[in-house]
């Protein structure tokens, strides 16, 4: 899927396709950590993933019991696209809160009128 989003990204102009872009590499996060969290070498087994990826019909992933890329109907290992689709939802929307939330923080500070014309003290 990483990869999808990642040539959608070099095919959008503009600042949109740094967003997408960052959405590609989330994406690639995802089996670097499961490779980290066994303890394997994460960075060559993400670039053999890489490779197999690029072909036709590819429908490989990380053996975590060789250590090794594997095929994954021979494993039996199978996603609906339901789960897919609800975990990726809710990321995304998890994403956007955070964002937003930045916004807010990074917004100047309102103006606020002087507290002593308020209560009627004259400043000096």
């Amino acid at each position: 899927m990483a990869k999808e989003v990642d040539e959608l990204a070099r095919r959008t102009p503009g600042k949109k396709s740094h967003s997408i872009e960052a959405f590609s590499w989330a994406l690639q996060a995802i089996p670097t950590t499961i490779a980290d969290n066994a303890g394997l070498d994460s960075a060559e087994l993400i670039s053999q993933l890489r490779v197999e990826h690029h072909k036709e019909g590819c429908i490989v992933g990380i053996d975590i019991l060789l250590g090794a890329v594997g095929d994954m109907e021979k494993l039996g290992i199978s996603e609906s696209f339901k789960v897919k689709q609800a975990v990726l939802l809710f990321a995304t929307e998890v994403v956007e809160m955070i964002l937003r939330v930045d916004e807010i923080i990074t917004c100047a500070p309102r103006k606020r009128e002087d507290r002593f014309w308020r209560i009627g003290i004259e400043k000096e």
